[in-house]
């Protein structure tokens, strides 16, 4: 599961900020050219990486969680014809 778009977003925030990646790698515990894989969306970014990105990042944690899972989804199964209905399940189902 690898996600441009949420690494790319990860990648502008970081900029904007002017962390440099070598900071927010040590943060996740991965070398610097690892975050930059994830950055390019080339490297998946672990859900449990999500955290310590918005703190490094200062971005709402709750705000970033459902941004990771959605581009996720959609990464993962845009274009499948059965999509929205399947989310709909799964949100019964949670």
């Amino acid at each position: 599961m690898k996600s441009v778009e949420f690494g790319a977003y990860i990648k502008a925030q970081r900029e904007e900020k002017r962390i440099p990646q070598r900071i927010v790698a040590h943060a996740l515990n991965v070398d610097t050219s690892t975050l930059s894989k994830m950055e390019l969306g080339e490297r998946q970014i672990l859900i449990s990486q999500v955290k310590p990105l918005s703190e490094i990042l200062n971005i709402d944690f709750k705000a970033l969680q459902i941004k990771y899972i959605s581009d996720n989804i959609i990464s993962d199964f845009s274009g499948q014809p059965y999509l929205k209905e399947a989310l709909k399940i799964t949100e019964q189902k949670i």
